[in-house]
C-alpha cells in the first residue's frame, strides 16, 4: 500500500522536541531542513499500491537511509544499527522525538530499492546536485563538463602473468585464426583447459604460470 506518515510515539508528550536538544548548526539538520523531500514522494508515488498489502514505510525514511548509507559507508545492517544511536540521523530521516527501536529490518532496504528501480533512484543524486544549485555552492557553469578521476577506484586487473589470459590469448588465437580461414595442426583449447586446472590448484601464482606454460609447449599432438 502507500506509505504511511512516521509513526507518532504516544510518550512524546513527555519527550524532549529535537528542536530543544540537537545543534541546529549541525551539518545533517541542515541539509535536512534544505532537501526537497517532497520530490520524492511525488516520483515514488507509482511504485506502491493503492490497496493492496501493508502499509509502506514513509518515503523519507526510507530516502534518509539511503542517503545516510552511502554518505557514511555503512550497510544496510549497520545503518539501521546506528540510526537507533543516533538522533541527528533520526531528524534528518523525519522524525521528532528520540526513537529507541529500529524503524525497519534491514533487509527493507534492499527490497525497497528493487521496487524503486535503479533508474529512479538516480533521483537522489539528482537532488544532491540542484540542492547545490540552489544553495549557491556549485555554479551553473561547473556543470557543463566532469572530470572523473578513478584512480582510486577498485578494478578488476587480470595480470598479464595470470594463468587464465593465458588461456583466453589461445582461445582468441584460435578463433582469429578460424575466422581467416588458416587451418591449424592443432588449437590446444583443449590441452590449455586442462593445463589450466591443473594450474589451478597448483600451491603459487607463480608456479601456475609457469605449469600452463609448461603443459602447453610439451603437450602431446591433439585434434583441437
Amino acid at each position: 500500500m502507500k506509505p504511511k506518515s512516521q509513526p507518532r510515539d504516544e510518550f512524546e508528550l513527555f519527550q524532549a522536541h529535537f528542536d530543544q536538544i540537537l545543534n541546529r548548526s549541525h551539518e545533517l539538520v541542515q541539509l535536512a531542513d534544505k532537501i526537497d523531500w517532497s520530490r520524492f514522494d511525488v516520483a515514488f508515488a507509482d511504485s506502491y499500491s493503492e490497496d493492496m498489502g501493508a502499509p509502506a514505510k514513509a518515503v523519507r525514511l526510507m530516502v534518509g537511509l539511503q542517503y545516510l548509507k552511502y554518505t557514511f559507508n555503512e550497510s544496510d545492517e549497520s545503518v539501521v544499527d546506528r540510526w537507533v544511536e543516533n538522533p541527528y540521523w533520526q531528524y534528518f530521516c523525519g522524525f521528532t522525538h528520540m526513537q529507541h527501536e529500529a524503524p525497519i529490518d534491514p533487509s527493507s532496504m534492499s527490497r525497497w530499492r528493487s521496487r524503486i528501480g535503479a533508474q529512479r533512484l538516480e533521483l537522489l543524486l539528482t537532488e544532491t546536485v540542484d540542492l547545490a544549485v540552489r544553495d549557491k555552492q556549485l555554479p551553473k557553469r561547473d556543470l557543463t563538463q566532469i572530470t572523473i578521476d578513478t584512480t582510486v577506484q577498485e578494478k578488476n586487473v587480470t595480470y598479464p602473468t595470470d594463468s587464465k589470459l593465458l588461456y583466453t590469448a589461445i582461445c582468441k588465437l584460435g578463433q582469429a585464426a578460424r575466422e581467416r580461414g588458416i587451418r591449424l595442426r592443432q588449437t590446444y583449447i583443449r590441452v590449455g583447459k586442462r593445463a589450466s586446472i591443473k594450474a589451478s590448484r597448483m600451491p603459487t601464482p607463480s608456479n601456475s604460470n609457469a605449469c600452463v606454460g609448461r603443459c602447453v609447449s610439451y603437450a602431446p599432438t591433439l585434434d583441437g
